[in-house]
């Protein structure tokens, strides 16, 4: 627990350290995900995310998505999915919403080291940006995901119940049309230590602290997020 501590300072000091003209923000996420095996190779995902703007004023973003996947084996995936993003604007907006498409491809390898389960995720998105009074925009983006799984009790060969800790870290760049984004090739690093409980295979919950340290043009951001998480297995 003492290492997953101490890699999540590390992660946030990096991401938020040289960083001029901050803005700090506070925000809630509600993160549900599923992922569905129709047999051996086949399966799908569904993720959807509520997400509230600064100071938790309102419902800022909804997302929803879907994707195929095709499971090479029990340790490596390929999904193919689709993202709606509806971004809300405060009332009294002239445009009270912004929509974003996106198609998304990604790669997940998962290995365990000792007791702690191990992923990585590469994702990339092909995104279809709605701007209001302005031409629409056309980018694409890479992340890099990976997340630690610990269970707390000793000696766990099989971890079907009881509690967890986890640590993850996701960082994104911009790949193509930055210049229409933020200029620059970072955009954003995500990083997160929550504990949770695994009710059975099926079904954990989970809550923690993610710190969204986001790049912008003349100053950046850093997002205090308070996250409930809920996965379910089939």
């Amino acid at each position: 627990m003492r290492i997953l501590i101490l890699l999540f300072t590390a992660f946030c000091f990096m991401t938020t350290t040289g960083i001029a003209q901050t803005i700090q923000q506070n925000s809630g996420w509600l993160f549900l995900m599923n992922t569905t095996k129709f047999n051996n190779k086949w399966g799908s995902h569904l993720d959807i995310q509520l997400r509230s703007a600064d100071k938790w004023d309102h419902l800022r973003n909804f997302m929803f998505r879907p994707g195929i996947t095709y499971y090479v084996n029990k340790k490596n995936e390929l999904t193919l999915g689709y993202l709606w993003n509806e971004t809300f604007n405060p009332s009294g907006s002239i445009h009270p919403s912004a929509t974003e498409h996106r198609i998304w491809q990604q790669y997940i390898y998962k290995h365990k080291i000792g007791t702690i389960n191990v992923s990585h995720r590469l994702r990339t998105e092909q995104r279809f940006i709605e701007r209001h009074g302005q031409q629409d925009v056309f980018a694409q983006r890479f992340r890099y995901f990976f997340r630690l799984l610990m269970p707390l009790e000793k000696e766990v060969k099989d971890f079907e119940k009881g509690f967890f800790a986890a640590l993850q870290n996701e960082f994104f760049l911009n790949i193509q049309n930055k210049q229409e984004l933020n200029q620059h090739v970072f955009d954003q690093n995500r990083a997160y230590l929550a504990g949770g409980y695994r009710l059975n295979k099926a079904l954990d919950i989970e809550a923690g602290y993610l710190n969204q340290a986001s790049k912008g043009i003349n100053r950046s951001t850093v997002n205090h997020v308070v996250q409930l998480a809920v996965y379910t297995r089939f």
